[in-house]
């Protein structure tokens, strides 16, 4: 005879940002949760971010124009509701000190593992069951209730099951599509997913090209139709990373080009013809350039564009072309390095059949999708966190 399920109010499903701060307000309202993960240990996105500093939100993550999905609005209420000053004082009450490092991104002064110890340290006086090592083997649906089976060999009945599961980036960390699966099993639609805020790569013959670059870095300005982000820009063996690429590889698609300035604002062929009018135009083209981009860069695109000599035997035609390659490098990137480097996940449980208010599915009562699962994607610098947060908190004061 087998025994009898365990009862919980909640259960929730991820033990990552979005689930433990669902599971605190469930929690506080005086609500029965459980909390499963497959991981050993809870947050561990939280504690490889911002370089092991966690760039926990950011001061401009309440603006939807800096989140994609098919309906970004959708996130309006969540982030309107449960603000960045809401987290801030959060952590300031935890006594974590921190800074504002650039573009509104704040980071931990210390470690990332000090807004983990905030979390769990609130689960714990909330009363909440965390299981980790702990992954759910069934689910499904009796009555008003939700029924799942977990790898420790427990059953468990649940009036509200919270998928809090995130997406499939970084795998080596034990991501999966579970949660769209989840959402599929309830008949509930999932938008294209593809890796986000990941490096891009290149083909063969263009590598042969930049490989030699490997490691130099530049203020850049990359651009894919409208949109541009003007931020670091890293050259690497497989092709491009760096915050700029990053943020424009959320907009970007097989195919398509995307154009780098890497002097930006910098007069690149005025430079090199007031320099060519000096000393008899002496100075070497890629010693010249070299004063306004890297010197390996610079060697690079000298040799590239047939400047190897000194600037008074070089044609301003010539000098044109450096100027275009500097300031006007349009290359096709022939894809990403997929879910294993890539920070999120595009796409996800379409919005159209959630809540904004509670994160509940509309057609499945008591079903909630939270965090990275959910067809929202912010930008690099926090927004992504603070969508966790926001979206955890909503569906923490309904559950």
């Amino acid at each position: 005879m087998s025994a009898r399920p365990q009862t919980s109010d909640v259960v929730i499903v991820g033990a990552g940002a979005a689930g433990m701060m669902c599971a605190i307000e469930a929690g506080r309202r005086g609500r029965r949760v459980l909390v499963v993960d497959h991981a050993r240990a809870p947050g561990e996105k939280i504690r490889i971010s911002g370089g092991g500093r966690c760039n926990f939100t950011n001061l401009d993550a309440g603006r939807t124009d800096r989140f994609l999905g098919a309906n970004p609005r959708f996130a309006a209420s969540a982030l309107g509701r449960y603000t960045p000053a809401d987290f801030i004082a959060r952590v300031d009450k935890a006594g974590i000190a921190w800074h504002e490092k650039t573009l509104g991104q704040l980071f931990c002064d210390d470690s990332a593992k000090q807004i983990i110890r905030m979390l769990i340290d609130d689960m714990r006086a909330a009363g909440i069951d965390l299981r980790l090592g702990t992954a759910v083997e069934t689910y499904g649906r009796s009555g008003d209730r939700f029924d799942l089976t977990l790898s420790d060999g427990s059953a468990v009945s649940a009036a509200s099951l919270v998928v809090a599961s995130g997406g499939k980036s970084i795998p080596k960390m034990g991501a999966t599509g579970w949660g769209y699966e989840v959402a599929r099993h309830f008949d509930l639609a999932v938008t294209e997913t593809r890796p986000a805020l990941v490096p891009l790569t290149f083909e063969q013959g263009l590598l042969e090209q930049t490989t030699p670059l490997a490691g130099v870095a530049v203020d850049a300005v990359v651009s894919h139709g409208k949109t541009r982000f003007e931020e670091a820009m890293l050259f690497t063996h497989r092709g491009l990373s760096g915050p700029a690429i990053l943020q424009i590889s959320s907009y970007w698609r097989e195919g398509d080009p995307i154009t780098v300035q890497m002097a930006p604002g910098v007069p690149v062929l005025e430079r090199l013809k007031a320099k060519k009018a000096e000393n008899g135009g002496k100075q070497a083209v890629h010693t010249a350039l070299s004063e306004i981009v890297p010197r390996r860069l610079a060697d690079t695109l000298a040799t590239r564009e047939g400047a190897n000599g000194k600037l008074a035997e070089v044609g301003d035609k010539v000098l044109a072309r450096l100027e275009t390659a500097v300031n006007a490098w349009t290359v096709k990137p022939v894809g990403s390095e997929g879910y294993r480097t890539a920070e999120v996940t595009l796409g996800g449980v379409a919005t159209e059949q959630l809540d904004q208010k509670t994160m509940a599915a509309k057609a499945v009562p008591g079903l909630f999708f939270i965090g990275e699962v959910v067809d929202i994607t912010g930008w690099l610098g926090g927004y992504n966190f603070q969508w966790a947060w926001s979206s955890g908190w909503a569906a923490g004061q309904i559950v």
